[in-house]
């Protein structure tokens, strides 16, 4: 069975200068693959700047990428022209990380649900007002706040905002780059609650992208950890956490905090960057790993 979305030798690297001379090129995401079912939440997690969002922009194409392939129903992505791509993109959403940030100040949030529907030319202005409505209610908001302006709603409804935004075009797979991380721990689980019932109600396809190990372990059905630009173990998130096989995904696993205080805190350690960078092998029906 064809997956959704396939991610085959992925690479994007960022050429450098020092001065007039060229260096070495950053490889912020380096021969990564991977695949996700229709109705999955998979996750991508690592420490911060290992690539993770950049994989994700770079799969929507909004960082072109240096190779590789991405594949959507079997169809490759990275061959889309303008018009092909525009189209596409009513398929694959996005919510950004900084819920301040990715909604503009100057636009009241029903025009900000209601801008994709214009830009792709979907009904009339009536059914736009009647989507937007609809929209709004269905990630928790009252329909009658449509007029306000951002900065007179929480964080975790400017959320809502952003969210609302990427369902407008019904898209069958949406990105959620660090979409909860700037938010309170409370809100998270707020948030995390709308996008399991958004899931079940609109079979949707989650890429989730965290730092949050905990999050993930709950949220996600597999989870691939990247370092570095590349991807140090995949599996089901069961397995992963029950029994690591990566000296990283170990590290990031005793890294996080203990909730008894009782408990004596782990011993600091440092996994070299070059540790295991051999190839991914399948240790273990669907569980991968390099060694």
């Amino acid at each position: 069975m064809t997956p959704l979305l396939a991610v085959d030798h992925l690479t994007k690297h960022f050429p450098r200068r020092a001065g007039w001379r060229r260096i070495e090129p950053l490889r912020a995401v380096d021969d990564v693959s991977f695949h996700i079912e229709a109705g999955e939440t998979f996750g991508l997690v690592g420490e911060s700047g290992c690539g993770k969002s950049t994989t994700g922009r770079t799969i929507l194409r909004l960082i072109e990428p240096t190779s590789g392939s991405v594949r959507f129903r079997g169809e490759e992505v990275t061959g889309f022209d303008a018009a092909r791509l525009r189209r596409w993109r009513r398929d694959v959403q996005i919510v950004f990380q900084d819920p301040y940030s990715s909604l503009n100040p100057r636009m009241r949030a029903g025009a900000i649900v209601r801008e994709p529907l214009e830009i792709h030319g979907i009904g009339t202005a009536d059914s736009r007002d009647a989507r937007v409505a609809q929209l709004f209610a269905l990630v928790g908001l009252d329909p009658a706040h449509r007029q306000r302006f951002p900065h007179e709603f929480s964080g975790g409804q400017r959320q809502r905002i952003g969210i609302a935004r990427a369902l407008a075009l019904e898209p069958s797979l949406v990105i959620l780059d660090e979409a909860v991380s700037a938010l309170d721990v409370s809100i998270q689980a707020q948030i995390v609650a709308l996008l399991r019932e958004l899931q079940q109600r609109l079979g949707l396809t989650y890429l989730f992208i965290s730092h949050d190990l905990r999050l993930v372990a709950d949220f996600c059905n597999r989870v691939a950890v990247m370092r570095a630009g590349r991807i140090m173990e995949l599996a089901p998130a069961g397995a992963l956490f029950a029994g690591p096989r990566h000296p990283y995904t170990r590290a990031l696993l005793e890294a996080i905090p203990s909730l008894d205080p009782d408990q004596p805190p782990r011993p600091a350690g440092r996994v070299p960057l070059d540790v295991a960078a051999g190839p991914l092998a399948e240790l273990a029906p669907g569980h991968w790993a390099r060694v």
